[in-house]
């Protein structure tokens, strides 16, 4: 019997919000994505094993991960420019 299974990985783009870049310094718009890899089975996806959050930066392209929590508070939160994790002062 041939059973043919796998992963495939999803990218969900939650929106775009305004911050200040920890690489750059640019207060400039960061994508806030949302990655995830399914097992699949006959290509077929069946459930997500491996869920991650992450921003890129417009202006440099730096990413930055993410916590779950930290991702649905820049959802909700008021659009103003905040430093990305890492930013030097």
């Amino acid at each position: 019997m041939l059973f043919i299974f796998g992963t495939r990985r999803y990218v969900y783009q939650l929106g775009m919000v305004l911050l200040v870049c920890g690489r750059c310094g640019n207060s400039a718009a960061h994508a806030l994505r949302k990655r995830v890899a399914k097992f699949t089975l006959f290509f077929i996806p069946i459930f997500p094993f491996s869920t991650k959050f992450s921003t890129q930066c417009t202006a440099c392209g730096v990413q930055h991960s993410l916590t779950k929590e930290q991702a649905a508070q820049l959802q909700v939160a008021p659009q103003a420019p905040q430093p990305q994790p890492g930013a030097v002062q």
